[in-house]
C-alpha cells in the first residue's frame, strides 16, 4: 500500500447571502488555511453562490458517536433551570 500524498484535507461551508446559515458544500485538499480558501472558492462559487465561506481541517472535526444516543440526547425535562418558563417575554420584542 502506497503512502497518502495528497495535501491536507478541509471540509467548506458556504453562506449562500448575509445572515443566512452555512451550508456544507464539500471538500478540498490544501496545505494550508489561505490555500483552502482560495481553493474553496475556486471550486464552489465560481457563479457567484456565495458571499462568505468557511473552511474547517478535518481533523478538526468532532463528532458524537450515533451508539451513545440515549444517553447524549438525554432529555433535559429535569432541568428546570434550562427551561425558560421564568422569562418574560418583553413587549414589542419580535425575536429573541
Amino acid at each position: 500500500m502506497s503512502a497518502d500524498t495528497q495535501l491536507e484535507k478541509w471540509e467548506v461551508f458556504i453562506q449562500s447571502k448575509p445572515g443566512a446559515n452555512f451550508v456544507h458544500a464539500g471538500c478540498v485538499h490544501a496545505s494550508d488555511k489561505k490555500m483552502a480558501l482560495q481553493n474553496a472558492r475556486d471550486t464552489y462559487t465560481r457563479r457567484g453562490e456565495g458571499t462568505s465561506i468557511w473552511v474547517v481541517p478535518c481533523d478538526a472535526i468532532v463528532a458524537s458517536n450515533p451508539d451513545e444516543n440515549d444517553m447524549f440526547f438525554d432529555p433535559a425535562n429535569d432541568k428546570t433551570y434550562r427551561m425558560p418558563t421564568f422569562y418574560v417575554m418583553p413587549e414589542g420584542a419580535k425575536a429573541i
